[in-house]
């Protein structure tokens, strides 16, 4: 799955298009490299996304194409 779309159904970003301009920007990092919105994601690869000063870490857990609301945060694992 898409960088993008996995952030956007993780809900770690609400948008798809917030998602593809932090990745543009080289504010995502997956496995310790700056990474495209394209870039291919299963599980086992670690995200880390900056917003600022702060970061967030979590590794993928599952890959799923749709997934509710409620069970977005069994999608990734913080670290």
């Amino acid at each position: 799955m898409r960088l993008d779309k996995y952030l956007k159904i993780s809900r770690l970003i609400k948008r798809r298009t917030v998602a593809n301009e932090a990745c543009d920007a080289g504010r995502v990092l997956v496995n310790d490299k700056v990474a495209k919105a394209s870039v291919n994601v299963k599980a086992g690869d670690v995200i880390e996304i900056q917003f600022g000063s702060k970061s967030v870490k979590v590794e993928v857990l599952d890959v799923q194409e749709t997934v509710r609301k409620d069970d977005a945060k069994e999608l990734y694992r913080y670290l």
